[in-house]
């Protein structure tokens, strides 16, 4: 997965010029993720709190840091779980449960731009991650 680091995020949300040049770009985040295989789009991949469906796979890679893989149904939402994605990638369980990565949005300008069903979905991944990169620290 080549998604940019956090940093990199930032500059790229800041090149927009409106929120509809940013809403194109969370979009083409969404299509950068890999294929989610078949057997992962189970119910204990699934995330509640979600109005649409998002399934999130995480495991440990032989560093001990976190690797992700994720899919939803809607290409925005998608998006939303690229930029969870970006944010936590290469970070230890540990670093996870310890990061708080709402700042994040608000510097986005994500925030103030999402639904409130999408802002409830991105606090429902949020929390999903913390939880079990909690069980895996």
């Amino acid at each position: 997965m080549a998604l940019p680091d956090k940093n990199k995020l930032v500059r790229n949300f800041a090149r927009c010029p409106n929120w509809e040049e940013k809403y194109l770009y969370v979009i083409e985040l969404g299509g950068q993720l890999a294929a989610l295989p078949e057997e992962h789009r189970q119910d204990k991949n699934l995330i509640a709190g979600c109005q649409s469906q998002v399934w999130i796979v995480m495991s440990l890679d032989e560093n001990g840091a976190l690797t992700f893989e994720g899919d939803s149904d809607a290409a925005i939402v998608k998006g939303l779980v690229a930029i969870v994605f970006s944010l936590y990638q290469g970070l230890t369980p540990r670093d996870v449960v310890e990061l708080d990565v709402r700042p994040f949005f608000t510097e986005l300008e994500l925030s103030q731009h999402l639904t409130p069903s999408r802002s409830q979905g991105l606090e429902a991944m949020i929390r999903s991650i913390r939880a079990k990169a909690a069980v895996l620290a």
